[in-house]
């Protein structure tokens, strides 16, 4: 489903490159559930701009349900984001002015549905996550742990090839990152496909999979029997 093909990246800081991916190769099927770890400089977080196509590689080959993304521009990029990926992130990214509801929907109006149609399932997604009771507030008047559920909700509610999730507990307690690892584990147990960044060893135990990442080359790929 998605092949990852020696992926080097390249910045170029001034007079100097700096290679923070150096022929990265690995493959992903359909339903897995798979944690990318890593100390920081690793190569993780390139990896993951990748995979989100949000960034191209300097070379090699992404490949997404047989098509290669390495090489396409920003606009067809963003199309594939929205169909294809749904993203959670560490800092949850809602708007703070819109409702729960307004927030989860938000990827429905870029893909074109009709209002109606927007709402019922962004109501769908958000009680697929327990929050049927917030559509209405705003993301200040709920918790963190409600924050990240509606930022799951948003990234379910496409019904993406892959959901990625960027350190999603990072700016939560013990408690409410073990219910959120909770979710994400149903999720992978009703077939959805997750890659989630961290670099939190008990986080990533969550997973049936750990490719582990330093200076930019994958030091073991764990797969839990």
């Amino acid at each position: 489903m998605l092949e990852i093909k020696k992926i080097k990246k390249i910045y170029q800081m001034g007079k100097v490159k700096v290679e923070a991916l150096r022929g990265v190769s690995f493959y992903i099927d359909k339903g897995e559930f798979v944690a990318i770890m890593g100390p920081s400089g690793s190569g993780k977080s390139t990896l993951m701009h990748i995979i989100g196509c949000l960034d191209q590689p300097t070379e090699g080959s992404f490949i997404i349900s047989g098509k290669d993304v390495s090489k396409l521009n920003d606009e067809r990029l963003a199309e594939i984001r929205n169909k294809s990926i749904g993203f959670v992130f560490q800092q949850f990214n809602l708007l703070s002015r819109a409702n729960i509801l307004h927030n989860v929907e938000i990827p429905l109006i870029y893909a074109g549905l009709k209002t109606k149609r927007r709402r019922e399932l962004a109501k769908q997604a958000l009680e697929s996550v327990g929050l049927g009771d917030r559509v209405k507030h705003k993301p200040n008047e709920i918790s963190g742990g409600e924050k990240q559920r509606a930022a799951i909700a948003r990234a379910l509610v496409n019904n993406p090839l892959i959901i990625l999730a960027d350190e999603p507990t990072g700016n939560l307690d013990t408690k409410t990152g073990e219910e959120i690892m909770k979710i994400f584990y149903k999720l992978h147990q009703q077939g959805n496909t997750l890659i989630m960044v961290t670099h939190e060893a008990e986080v990533a135990r969550h997973a049936r999979r750990i490719i582990h990442l330093r200076d930019g080359l994958i030091e073991k790929d764990e797969i839990k029997t």
